[in-house]
């Protein structure tokens, strides 16, 4: 039987895409490149290894509120219809402008997409958004939840961008956040049973730790507030109230400049104050085996009163060590943030899960082993605008 013959007998899995399935797209037209003032060509360094980012367009435009379009309601007609003359206050991000914390903006993307029946697509920041406390949902046309593209969804992306932290230098072509695919019906692949979730962490693939995870699926991971041990041991960063803007392309920042280190004295345990940003790490080594990817979970009360991720995609291949097929070395990096009440976390508490999910098939490139990936083997890292600190 000739190879494209055995391709086209191959069953279509439901589970999300490869990068292989988005270049198909891509060639397909089923992900177009949707410039205003010109055509900007998808480059291949967009497509990661179960996602493409996405990139800002040429305006931004300022917003009074958070809002959604609705059923039967476009983006720009529902933004038309809050404040008619909208149009007149739009930022040009041709030559690089800035969006200031505190102020909510809504951008048109430079991709639009055109889905098949049988294709979802969910969105989240990218790793380097979240460090950043820069808040991002992705907003489609007669959307009714942010992040969320239904099956057959044909139009225009658009991206709300509310700097918390720092006030941040864009330009047209920023890639701030980052689009999933799953395939919605078709042949179900392998599910996760108790057992090979119980085998999962028993032989070490998804954490160093012997990690309960007593929900299949859900990988429990705690915070680590004891760093090396060492007395005056980094073990996180708070992020200051007053600091210059940070231009997203620039690179070698000085951390001091912007935030204040958090140090372990032996107490093991940090109070979190109300609306302050802390970038903190988990107690575990994590992976993403290749036939899988992950995503960190919204803060849940069952945890306490706080957030513990803005960036929740994990690749196939994060933290995979593909010698031994056990995790390496890379952690979670948590961007948290407390609510309402100043709440106290201590080492080795609890305080989210990873859901894993099957891919449809596996990709053809893994994070890290195969593309220049920033936070392969990552322990306490911020953005990457910013200096890695030296030895101790």
């Amino acid at each position: 039987m000739a190879a494209s013959q055995e391709a086209a007998r191959a069953p279509s899995y439901t589970g999300i895409l490869p990068c292989q399935k988005i270049r198909e797209m891509l060639s397909a037209g089923e992900i177009l490149p949707a410039g205003i003032l010109e055509t900007y060509d998808i480059a291949a360094d967009q497509i990661q290894p179960a996602s493409i980012d996405l990139r800002l367009g040429d305006y931004a435009y300022p917003v009074d509120a958070s809002f959604l379009p609705g059923k039967g309601m476009k983006v720009l007609e529902k933004m038309r219809e809050l404040d008619s003359s909208f149009e007149s206050f739009r930022i040009s991000l041709g030559n690089g402008a800035v969006l200031e914390k505190g102020r909510v903006y809504v951008i048109p993307l430079l991709e639009s997409i055109s889905l098949r029946s049988d294709v979802s697509a969910f969105a989240n920041p990218k790793s380097s958004t979240g460090r950043l406390d820069i808040l991002t949902r992705l907003i489609a046309d007669q959307a009714t939840l942010f992040d969320q593209v239904e099956e057959g969804y044909e139009g225009q992306l658009y991206i709300e961008v509310a700097p918390r932290s720092f006030s941040v230098v864009v330009r047209t072509g920023t890639r701030l956040n980052q689009l999933r695919f799953r395939r919605t019906r078709g042949e179900s692949p392998k599910p996760i049973t108790s057992a090979d979730w119980r085998a999962l962490l028993t032989e070490g693939q998804i954490a160093d730790s012997n990690s309960r995870g007593e929900r299949t699926g859900m990988l429990p991971f705690s915070i680590d507030l004891k760093g090396s041990g060492a007395d005056n041991a980094l073990i996180g960063w708070r992020a200051k109230k007053h600091a210059r803007r940070i231009d997203l392309e620039q690179r070698d920042y000085d951390p001091f400049h912007f935030w204040e280190p958090i140090r372990f004295h032996k107490e093991s345990s940090l109070i979190l104050d109300p609306d302050e940003f802390y970038i903190l790490i988990t107690k575990e080594a994590v992976a993403v085996p290749p036939e899988f990817a992950a995503e960190m979970l919204p803060y849940d009360t069952r945890a306490g009163e706080f957030r513990v991720h803005y960036a929740g995609f994990f690749d196939p291949g994060f933290g995979w060590d593909a010698q031994t097929r056990r995790a390496g070395s890379s952690r979670g990096v948590l961007e948290v943030r407390s609510h309402e009440v100043p709440f106290l976390l201590e080492h080795g508490q609890t305080v989210g899960w990873l859901r894993y999910e099957r891919m449809a098939e596996r990709p053809d490139v893994l994070y890290g082993s195969d593309i220049a990936s920033n936070y392969q083997g990552q322990q306490l890292k911020l953005a990457k605008q910013f200096r890695p600190l030296g030895p101790g």
